[in-house]
């Protein structure tokens, strides 16, 4: 059963964190899936890959064997080209300890980060007293929308949003609807979205993940919703959003290169 695990975010020697595997089987015409949440322990030759939880399961009966073949080798060669790397040895199934669980507190999420376009410029054209005013308006506005796509507001910095949601389509949902929301207040702002893990550490979120996310939201230009790589691959069919390719980019301080891609709509 060839297996993958998901890279780009951590690099593949490093011990003690959450990924995503992926695993593929083929009998007759028959094609049987199955992914899911993983940790990954040590690093090598003597790196212990479990799951974190009942991973997902899935079977597609294709009728013949040739085409249950050509759905096997398409489907693995999207993983190869989406950041993952055959993963040699088996998952194991290991639940957790409590005091594990406590001590990392590590979770996979949606992160939508907001920031306001030209504001030093507007709050000097409009004042102190009026630019308090509109910033007012508009963290009200930001904090409606979360609420109504049930996102979680992790921080504000300055004119700038962090907030992180369990689902892609949800996160992306309220990114342009906060683009329509704050256009009423004269502001444009540029949204970037990534998925990836985070660690909760004293009480803070930490993470390269929010970094990233910083990152894709710097590339958009006003009035553009930006988004990783990462969040694509989570995109369900169903979910009908449209998402142009927006190229490959380099993200300062950031591993390797990122396609991005641009919400239309």
């Amino acid at each position: 059963m060839p297996k993958f695990l998901r890279i780009g975010v951590h690099q593949s020697n490093v011990s003690g964190y959450t990924s995503k595997a992926w695993c593929v089987r083929r009998v007759g015409s028959a094609v049987f899936l199955k992914w899911g949440a993983v940790e990954v322990h040590g690093a090598g030759d003597g790196r212990k890959v479990y799951w974190s939880r009942l991973p997902q399961e899935k079977t597609v009966r294709c009728g013949t064997a040739q085409r249950a073949q050509d759905y096997t080798k398409a489907a693995i060669a999207r993983r190869r080209n989406h950041r993952y790397e055959p993963l040699t040895g088996p998952i194991a199934n290991r639940r957790p300890s409590a005091a594990r669980s406590a001590e990392l507190k590590q979770a996979l999420a949606i992160i939508l980060i907001v920031d306001i376009v030209g504001s030093t410029a507007k709050a000097a054209k409009l004042g102190d007293a009026r630019w308090t005013k509109v910033m007012g308006h508009y963290y009200a506005a930001v904090r409606k929308e979360l609420k109504s796509a049930r996102g979680k507001e992790v921080v504000t910095t300055g004119d700038g949003v962090l907030a992180t949601f369990k689902k892609p389509a949800a996160g992306i949902a309220c990114a342009t609807a906060l683009q329509q929301a704050v256009r009423t207040l004269g502001l444009e702002i540029r949204v970037g979205l990534h998925a990836g893990e985070y660690t909760i550490s004293g009480g803070e979120m930490v993470g390269l993940a929010f970094h990233i996310g910083t990152r894709v939201a710097a590339k958009a230009r006003a009035g553009e919703v930006l988004v990783s790589s990462a969040v694509k691959e989570l995109i369900t069919a169903q979910a009908a959003i449209s998402l142009r390719d927006h190229g490959v980019h380099r993200l300062k301080g950031v591993p390797e290169r990122w396609r991005l891609y641009r919400v239309e709509g």
